[in-house]
């Protein structure tokens, strides 16, 4: 027989252990869900369908990507904040999501407050570039150039209120001049015109650019931001031209509904991490640079983007299409 003491020992570990196993998070059964909201073949597509089946093996559940596209990407933005917050369910956005919120009158969702951050997964890094009939070979030649005829140059972006046409007005407010936005509905078009010489400059991603600079059909200026791009590492970044303050790259980042319980977010943040450094050779080729941040970096990178960002387009007066 056993004394009381024992007996009572024995019983209150027991009543623990259900407690501990409640207490314990763990992702739900069956499939989780990684949304884009942007197209297929879009660089937060290209880094969810890179992953996704690395997280499969990793978490031991169904990893798929669904693209939920629409209104600047607050469709499938949305979805993500109106999910469950119990790990079943995370978005992959763009720096874009800073800028949506003034860009929209009635945003259906406040990014900062409503999602929680998981991993800053990465960067893309935009070139100012020019097409080679121009005669514009430097950076400090398009400013000149920008400032004796204010107006008279243009350069395109892929649409009002994307990270490239922010970061050439931001570039624009910086060095004191004013060069003509050219709208399009899109890179492909953009990147046509500018090979073609119908638009004088466009800031491109790094994947692009390179493949066109090193044939010699477009003029690469300068890389936004202090760092040069690793595909173009003989081009120079605006800060290493006295440009400073002009960081116009392109974040992407890993979100949760809010809620989701903080150990989940831990664990799909070091299961992201690994797949991040497995696919890095993969993913270099295509311009992307790892950073693979704890949840925090994103959270303050998110705001701090989101103050600069809105002062700009309500002081440049930027519209959404």
């Amino acid at each position: 027989m056993i004394s009381r003491r024992h007996a009572l020992t024995l019983l209150a570990a027991a009543l623990q252990l259900p407690v501990s196993n409640a207490i314990a998070q763990d992702f739900p059964d069956g499939t989780l869900r990684l949304i884009v909201p942007t197209t297929p073949g879009s660089t937060p597509d290209l880094l969810a369908r890179t992953i996704s089946p690395k997280l499969s093996a990793r978490l031991g559940r169904t990893v798929v990507v669904e693209n939920r596209t629409g209104a600047s990407g607050n469709i499938g933005t949305e979805a993500v904040v109106r999910a469950a917050p119990n790990g079943g369910t995370f978005l992959i956005a763009a720096s874009s999501l800073a800028m949506n919120g003034v860009l929209t009158n009635q945003p259906p969702f406040n990014a900062i407050n409503d999602l929680a951050p998981v991993m800053l997964m990465g960067w893309n890094r935009l070139v100012f570039v020019t097409h080679p009939g121009s005669g514009i070979k430097t950076i400090e030649e398009l400013v000149a150039a920008a400032r004796k005829s204010p107006a008279k140059l243009t350069y395109g972006s892929p649409g009002n209120g994307t990270p490239n046409h922010l970061a050439a007005e931001l570039f624009k407010v910086r060095t004191n001049t004013h060069l003509m936005h050219i709208p399009y509905r899109g890179s492909a078009q953009q990147l046509t015109d500018v090979l073609g010489g119908q638009i004088d400059m466009a800031p491109l991603t790094a994947i692009v650019t390179a493949t066109h600079t090193r044939t010699g059909k477009l003029v690469p200026l300068a890389v936004t931001g202090n760092k040069r791009s690793p595909l173009l590492p003989e081009v120079p970044a605006l800060s290493e031209r006295g440009f400073d303050g002009i960081d116009g790259n392109i974040w992407y980042g890993m979100f949760a509904p809010r809620g989701t319980p903080s150990e989940l977010i831990n664990r799909m943040n070091a299961a992201v991490r690994e797949a991040l450094r497995e696919s890095d050779a993969a993913l270099s080729q295509q311009g992307f640079e790892v950073a693979g941040s704890p949840p925090e970096e994103l959270h303050q990178l998110l705001v701090k983007d989101t103050d600069r960002w809105n002062k700009l387009i309500k002081q440049q007066g930027i519209k959404a299409e």
